[in-house]
């Protein structure tokens, strides 16, 4: 890396992101587990890494403490020492503990004693939650050529999904005249990807002007927009923003299929692997004589004596004789046991499905979950941490089961399509 392009770097990991539902219920979203051995926020720290960059402030907030133990020293990233290191931001209330952190802005100006403390010519604001692959180096080159107060990385997505982004109009200079915030009604194409390069005195002028812009889409971009230098910085590689269980689950199908774009490790994406449950302890994955594997990921420490097809498995999985687990996401340590079947479904750490049990049975997808509609409704059926499926219980398609639901909290052994099973044995 060109030293005269080094940058303070601002992770944004405080979200709550409740649309992965009950994935995030015992972890905050940059920490849920992804393509096997990693987790979400690996992806924004590893592209850092590799940039070169030095400094790195973690902002959280929510159920911190999986983050706080995976990042540690920063050691993973090489991203510490004496001229470099990941420095944990803890949540900063206001006059109420409840006062959380009220948008992205307001989140950086809480923290601004650390841009003030750790000199640099720009500040780089990421977020901790999206799958992709960047060469800052160039972005802040990028800024520097435009002589640019603000840069947004920003790149083409399908005119239908613009109303999920901040989308731009910009002029034949790459230049950004014109900004809405998730659109009701398309003008544009070019969505930002919550990616910014900030001069570091702008950046701070822009957070003490007015205490009442509390988002950067929201609030600061539109108004350096109308006022000075910002500039739209063009990205054609994979990104995939991962809050929603649907983007989840495709994106973790996506390092299964050739052709997507996706690959961490051509990426040179680390993690911490002495914080995932000891990765280095872990046995090489196993295969009996009955395994059937077909375009699947299988981490160390899995123990296959079943069916496995188009699916990726967390470290120390085991599938049971008998068993099938198709287009499925399961977490670390689950256990499929003997003739049970999974289909379709994302499983967290430590579930067990018991024989001949099936998890996401029938070919009805339509029905979707009656008290999250939004979050599952192609199909996909959710299992919390620890929960346990009964032997012989057939779970429909849009299911919840939440973390820790025993088979006490059962009634019945089959749950109807788009039905939400808590601890206690409520069915909703």
């Amino acid at each position: 890396m060109n030293p005269h392009l080094d940058a303070l770097v601002l992770l944004l990991a405080g979200g709550v992101g409740s649309r992965l539902n009950v994935l995030v219920q015992n972890r905050a979203k940059p920490a849920v587990p992804f393509g096997g051995i990693y987790r979400i926020i690996d992806f924004s720290l590893s592209n850092v890494a590799n940039s070169g960059l030095k400094k790195v402030g973690v902002l959280t907030q929510y159920k911190p403490l999986s983050l706080m133990s995976h990042l540690g020293s920063g050691e993973a990233w090489d991203l510490n020492g004496r001229s470099r290191g990941v420095k944990i931001l803890p949540p900063r209330t206001g006059a109420k503990d409840s006062d959380w952190y009220q948008g992205t802005a307001d989140a950086v100006r809480r923290n601004i004693d650390f841009i003030r403390a750790n000199p640099s010519d720009e500040v780089l604001i990421l977020s901790g939650d999206h799958i992709y692959y960047m060469d800052f180096t160039a972005m802040l080159a990028f800024h520097r050529s435009k002589n640019a107060d603000v840069t947004v990385a920003m790149m083409v997505v399908p005119l239908s999904e613009i109303h999920q982004f901040g989308a731009a109009i910009v002029d034949d200079d790459k230049r950004i005249i014109d900004w809405e915030e998730k659109p009701a009604v398309a003008r544009t194409n070019l969505a930002s990807m919550g990616i910014y390069v900030f001069n570091r005195q702008y950046l701070l002028d822009a957070l003490e002007r007015d205490q009442a812009s509390v988002d950067f889409g929201m609030h600061v971009l539109p108004y350096a927009i109308a006022h000075h230098n910002v500039y739209a910085y063009p990205f054609t590689g994979y990104w995939r923003d991962v809050g929603t269980i649907q983007a989840y689950w495709e994106a973790n199908m996506d390092i299964l299929r050739r052709d997507s774009g996706i690959s961490p490790q051509a990426w040179k994406i680390h993690t911490n692997i002495e914080a995932e449950g000891r990765l280095t302890d872990r046995p090489p994955a196993r295969f009996g004589r009955k395994a059937r594997l077909q375009n699947s990921m299988i981490s160390t420490g899995c123990v296959i004596n079943g069916t496995v097809t188009n699916s990726v498995l967390s470290p120390g999985v085991v599938v049971e004789e008998g068993a099938l687990v198709h287009n499925s996401i399961l977490l670390a340590d689950c256990v499929v046991k003997k003739n049970a079947i999974i289909d379709l479904s994302i499983c967290d750490k430590g579930v067990i499905v018991g024989d001949n049990a099936v998890l996401g049975i029938g070919a009805n997808y339509q029905v979707k979950n009656r008290q999250h509609p939004k979050h599952l409704y192609s199909g996909i059926t959710l299992v919390g941490k620890r929960a346990v499926i009964p032997a012989g219980a057939t779970i429909g398609r849009n299911c919840i089961i939440h973390s820790y639901s025993q088979e006490s909290a059962y009634t019945s052994l089959n749950l109807e399509d788009g039905a939400t099973l808590y601890p206690d044995g409520d069915v909703r």
